[in-house]
C-alpha cells in the first residue's frame, strides 16, 4: 500500500522540478526589468531638473523649445518606464500563476491519500475485532495491526491539515494575482495618458513654431499681447465678481483637512499660492489670486481632485483676443465642492460625464493667459459657482468660463 502511494508522489512531483527551472528563469527577467527601470527612473529625475533650470531662465522662444524638447524625452522616458512597470507586473503574475499550479499539484496529492487512508479506514472499521483476531496468528498481530491503524488515522489527520494550509496558500496566491491584475490595468492606463501625452507636447511645439514662425520678436510679441490681454481679463472678471452675492454656509462643505481632496497632478510644485501674496498684487488687479498654480511641463495628465461630474468644459481661446482661462474643465464633487482644471492644452471629458477619484481629465499646458506652462486648479463651494459668459464689453465677453462671487472661492491647499 505505501509503495503505491509513494509512487503517487513521485509521478505528481515530476512536473514541479521543471516548473523550478522556470521559475528561476522568471525571476531573472523580473531582476532585469527591474535594473532597466531604476536606470530609466534617474533619467527621469535628470530631466526634471532640467525642466526646473530652463524654467528658472529668461522667457524666450528659445527656452520654451529646449523646455518643449526635454519634456518630450521626459515623457518618452516615462512611456519606457511604464513599460518595464507592465512588463515586470506581468512577469510576476505568471511566477504566481506557476505557484498556484504548484499548490493545485499539493492539493492533489493530498487528496488521493486521504482517499486511499479512507479507503484503508473503511475497511478496519468493517471488520469484528474477532474477524481481525482470526486474519492475524498471533494477539500481537491483532495489537500490530491495531496500532497501524492508530498511526493511518495520524497520518490522515497530518495529510488533512497539510491539505487545508495548501488550500489557504491558494486562496491566498488567487488574491495576490487579482492584485497583480488591477495593478496591470492600472499601468496600462498610465500608459495610455503618457503615450498621449507626447502626441499633445508634439503639437504644441509646432503650434508654438508655426505661430511664431521661428522669430524670437514674434514670440515676445505673443506674451505681450497676452499680458496685456490678461490685465482687461482680470479687471472684467473682478468687476464682476464683485458685484455677485454669496453668503458661504459651512454646513454644505467639508471641514477643511489634509486629505479632503487628492492632487491633480502625480508630482507637486506650488508656484503661485492662493490669496494675497507676493506676487498677486503685481500679477492679479484684484490683489488677489483665486487659486493656485503647479508646475506642469505640457503634456503632464491632469487628474480630478476627487470623484464627481464635469459640469462644463470651455476654450476661451476660441474667442479672438480673449487669453481667459484657456482650455478648462470645471467638476462638481458630492460633498459641496467644485474643482477647476485651467490653462489645459488638452481636455479629455465632456460636459456631464462622470469621472472617478484620480481619473485624467486633461493635459496641462500654456493656453489662456498664461505665459508658461502650469495647471492653474482652483476650488469652490457648489452653491456659488456658475458656467456663464463673462459678459462684459471686452474681446472676453462671449468666453465662458466657471464664475463665482469672490466668497465662494476657497484655497485649494486646505483641502488638499
Amino acid at each position: 500500500m505505501m509503495i503505491a502511494r509513494v509512487s503517487i508522489f513521485i509521478v505528481l512531483a515530476l512536473p514541479l522540478v521543471g516548473y523550478a527551472q522556470v521559475a528561476d528563469q522568471i525571476r531573472n527577467e523580473i531582476s532585469a526589468q527591474q535594473a532597466a527601470l531604476e536606470k530609466l527612473n534617474k533619467e527621469i529625475d535628470i530631466y526634471e531638473k532640467e525642466l526646473v533650470q530652463v524654467g528658472s531662465k529668461k522667457q524666450t522662444l528659445q527656452t520654451e523649445v529646449n523646455s518643449l524638447d526635454i519634456t518630450l524625452k521626459k515623457t518618452s522616458a516615462q512611456v519606457q518606464a511604464t513599460q518595464k512597470q507592465i512588463s515586470t507586473t506581468e512577469l510576476e503574475i505568471q511566477e504566481l500563476g506557476g505557484e498556484i499550479q504548484t499548490k493545485e499539484q499539493m492539493i492533489a496529492v493530498d487528496s488521493e491519500a486521504i482517499s486511499e487512508l479512507m479507503r484503508q479506514l473503511h475497511e478496519f472499521d468493517e471488520a469484528t475485532f474477532v474477524e481481525n483476531f482470526l486474519s492475524n496468528d498471533s494477539l500481537s498481530g491483532v495489537w500490530a495491526t491495531t496500532e497501524g491503524i492508530i498511526s493511518l488515522q495520524e497520518t490522515m489527520r497530518t495529510h488533512v491539515v497539510s491539505l487545508l494550509g495548501a488550500k489557504e496558500a491558494l486562496a491566498s496566491d488567487l488574491d495576490m494575482t487579482t492584485d497583480k491584475k488591477e495593478k496591470l490595468l492600472g499601468h496600462k492606463n498610465t500608459l495610455a495618458s503618457e503615450q498621449e501625452s507626447i502626441a499633445v507636447t508634439k503639437k504644441e511645439q509646432a503650434n508654438l513654431l508655426s505661430q511664431t514662425k521661428s522669430q524670437e520678436s514674434n514670440y515676445q510679441k505673443i506674451l505681450a499681447d497676452k499680458q496685456a490681454a490678461k490685465k482687461i481679463f482680470q479687471a472684467a472678471l473682478d468687476d464682476l465678481e464683485s458685484k455677485l452675492q454669496y453668503t458661504l454656509d459651512p454646513s454644505h462643505i467639508p471641514p477643511a483637512g489634509k486629505g479632503v481632496l487628492r492632487w491633480p497632478l502625480d508630482q507637486i510644485t506650488v508656484t503661485q499660492q492662493f490669496g494675497r501674496t507676493s506676487d498677486s498684487g503685481r500679477l492679479y488687479s484684484s490683489g488677489s489670486h483665486n487659486g493656485v498654480d503647479f508646475r506642469a511641463s505640457v503634456g503632464t495628465p491632469v487628474k480630478s481632485a476627487l470623484s464627481g461630474t464635469v459640469t462644463g468644459t470651455g476654450n476661451s481661446d476660441a474667442i479672438g483676443g480673449c487669453y481667459s482661462y484657456g482650455k478648462w474643465v470645471l467638476v462638481k464633487h458630492g460633498n459641496g465642492l467644485s474643482t477647476l482644471y485651467a490653462h489645459l492644452s488638452q481636455i479629455q471629458v465632456a460636459q456631464g460625464e462622470s469621472v472617478g477619484t484620480s481619473a485624467v481629465i486633461g493635459f496641462s499646458g500654456n493656453t489662456g493667459y498664461s505665459t508658461g506652462p502650469h495647471l492653474h486648479f482652483g476650488l469652490y463651494a457648489s452653491d456659488a459657482v456658475k458656467v456663464r459668459e463673462l459678459g462684459t464689453n471686452t474681446p472676453c465677453g462671449r468666453a465662458v468660463i466657471p464664475v463665482s462671487a469672490q466668497s465662494g472661492y476657497l484655497n485649494p491647499l486646505d483641502f488638499l
